[in-house]
């Protein structure tokens, strides 16, 4: 799946290593969203857990959650390219799952809760939803505005367990 991802984001062809974006977008720093998520993979449809970060308008996918400026993501899907963000569990036979869908496939994801799964959702879409020229100041302070009807947890996914 990151092998086609990176494809579909960057061309055929384009190695994830050679990205040259990734030296100007600091994943690793105040993320609008982090945390664990289990993703189906494309062919075995094995269930795989991944560490996620989305910023600025991309989610990148890791082995591990011990993510800095040096870390290479697995994945990465531009969420421009999104067509659609949705619960799934009527499609999977998995709790709080969902799906995210481009013009080259669909991907499930499963979260941990009810709660974090509506967060992942809602931090996903919010953007995407987000009028033409709003500067991502404006997307933050929104994103912000989310994270305080959530409590004071947030969107961390480890607060309250």
């Amino acid at each position: 799946m990151a092998a086609s991802l990176w494809r579909e984001a960057m061309g055929a062809g384009a190695p994830a290593a050679d990205a040259d974006f990734l030296d100007y977008i600091e994943f690793w720093h105040q993320p609008e969203c982090a945390g664990w998520l289990d993703q189906q993979g494309e062919h075995t449809k094995t269930w795989r857990r991944r560490w996620f970060v989305l910023k600025q308008g991309m989610l990148f996918w890791f082995k591990d959650s011990a993510v800095d400026h040096a870390s290479v993501p697995r994945g990465v899907i531009f969420l421009a390219s999104c067509l659609a963000v949705k619960g799934a569990e009527g499609v999977l036979d998995r709790k709080f799952a969902f799906e995210l869908s481009t013009p080259g496939e669909t991907m499930y994801f499963a979260a941990g809760s009810e709660k974090q799964k509506e967060e992942w959702i809602n931090s996903i879409v919010l953007p995407l939803a987000a009028p033409a020229g709003t500067t991502w100041d404006e997307i933050f302070h929104m994103v912000d505005t989310l994270r305080e009807g959530f409590g004071a947890g947030g969107l961390d996914p480890f607060v309250g367990e």
